[in-house]
C-alpha cells in the first residue's frame, strides 16, 4: 500500500475515486441518490482562499481510500481540516492509519500543528480516532428535507411570508452587479467556520465572483435568495443552495445580519430558496443540510422548514 498526492481539480482524479465513493455511500447512506461526479468534484476542489491537500492510499493501481484537507492560506500555522474515507472493500487493513500518518507528516512539513478531521459518529470511528490520539471537538447533524412530500404546502406558505421593510432578490449563479458589493459585506459577517474552507476575511466583489466560479467548475448551479433593506438597498441577509445533476441538492449558508434577527428573515429566505429550486428543477427531490448541534438557531430553523436529522458526524483534532 502506498500513499499518493492527487489533484482534486483534475477530472482524472474524480474518475479514479468515484467508484470507491459510490461504494462507500451505498453502505453508509443507502437512502441517498448515487454519488455523482459533480458532487465529488465539489467535495474535492480547491476553495477560494484555501489550498487543498488530497492524499489517496493505493493497493497497486486501485485507490482504497483518501483524505482531503483544506488549508486556510490566511492562517499559515492553522490546522488542516477535512475528512477521511476508507472504501468498504479495503477496511481493517491499515489504510486509515496510513492516511492519517501521511496527512500529519504533510502538515508538519508545512508548519501546521494540528489535523482536524470529520468522521461518522459511530463506535468504530470513535475507536479509530481514539487510537490515533485524537480528541472530540464537536458534532454536526445531517438533515434532509423531502421537497415532494406532504410538507411542501407548508414550505410554500413560509416562502410567501414577506418581512416588512425588505424586498426579496433572487439569482442563480451570478449576483447582480448592483448588489455584489453589499452581498460581499453581508458575507463578511459570517462567523461560522466551514470544513476545509478559509475563514471569511472582509470579502469584496472579486471574492464573490471567485466563489461563483468554483460552483461552475464543479458542475453546480448556485441559487441565492437575499433580503434587501427597502430604504438603504443593503443586503440584510441571504441563503444559498447548490443544485447539481442529481435528485439531491446541498444547502449552503443562511445568514441574517445581527440587527435584523428575530424578525423571520431567515425562515422567509430559506423557504423561498427551497421552494424556488423545487419549482425550477423537476428532478430535485431532497435537500441535505449540515449544522453544528450547538447552533440552536439553525437547528430550530431547519426543523421549522421540515428538515429532519438522519445522521451525525463528529469533528476530531489531533496534533500533527
Amino acid at each position: 500500500m502506498d500513499i499518493r498526492s492527487l489533484d482534486g481539480d483534475d477530472p482524472t482524479t474524480i474518475s479514479l475515486l468515484l467508484p470507491g465513493f459510490q461504494e462507500t455511500m451505498r453502505l453508509e447512506l443507502p437512502d441517498d441518490p448515487p454519488v455523482s461526479a459533480a458532487l465529488l468534484a465539489r467535495l474535492l476542489q480547491r476553495r477560494h482562499g484555501a489550498d487543498r491537500m488530497l492524499l489517496a492510499a493505493f493497493d497497486g493501481d486501485r485507490p482504497v481510500g483518501c483524505t482531503k484537507l483544506g488549508l486556510d492560506l490566511g492562517d499559515p500555522t492553522g490546522p488542516g481540516h477535512g475528512s477521511l474515507w476508507v472504501f468498504p472493500s479495503f477496511r481493517r487493513r491499515g489504510a486509515g492509519t496510513a492516511l492519517v500518518d501521511a496527512a500529519r507528516a504533510e502538515l508538519r512539513a508545512r508548519g501546521r500543528s494540528h489535523l482536524v478531521i470529520d468522521a461518522p459518529d459511530t463506535t468504530a470511528a470513535a475507536a479509530f480516532v481514539s487510537a490515533c490520539g485524537a480528541e472530540l471537538r464537536g458534532t454536526n447533524l445531517r438533515n434532509r428535507l423531502f421537497l415532494r412530500g406532504p410538507g411542501r404546502a407548508e414550505l410554500d406558505g413560509l416562502a410567501d411570508r414577506a418581512v416588512a421593510g425588505h424586498r426579496l432578490e433572487q439569482w442563480t449563479d451570478r449576483c447582480p452587479d448592483e448588489l455584489v458589493d453589499s452581498y460581499a459585506r453581508a458575507w463578511g459577517a459570517l462567523d461560522v467556520p466551514v470544513n476545509g474552507q478559509a475563514q471569511v476575511r472582509t470579502p469584496a466583489a472579486a471574492d464573490v465572483r471567485a466563489r461563483e466560479a468554483e460552483s461552475e467548475r464543479a458542475g453546480h448551479r448556485q441559487y441565492v435568495s437575499a433580503a434587501v433593506d427597502a430604504e438603504t438597498g443593503e443586503v440584510a441577509g441571504y441563503a444559498t443552495l447548490f443544485v447539481r445533476d442529481s435528485p439531491m441538492a446541498d444547502a449552503g449558508e443562511t445568514l441574517v445580519l445581527g440587527d435584523r434577527r428575530r424578525r423571520g428573515l431567515g425562515t422567509w429566505l430559506k423557504a423561498n430558496l427551497l421552494a424556488r429550486a423545487a419549482r425550477e428543477n423537476d428532478g430535485l427531490a431532497l435537500v441535505q443540510a449540515w449544522n453544528d448541534v450547538r447552533n440552536d438557531a439553525v437547528v430550530a430553523l431547519n426543523r421549522r422548514l421540515g428538515f429532519r436529522a438522519d445522521s451525525a458526524w463528529s469533528t476530531y483534532a489531533v496534533r500533527a
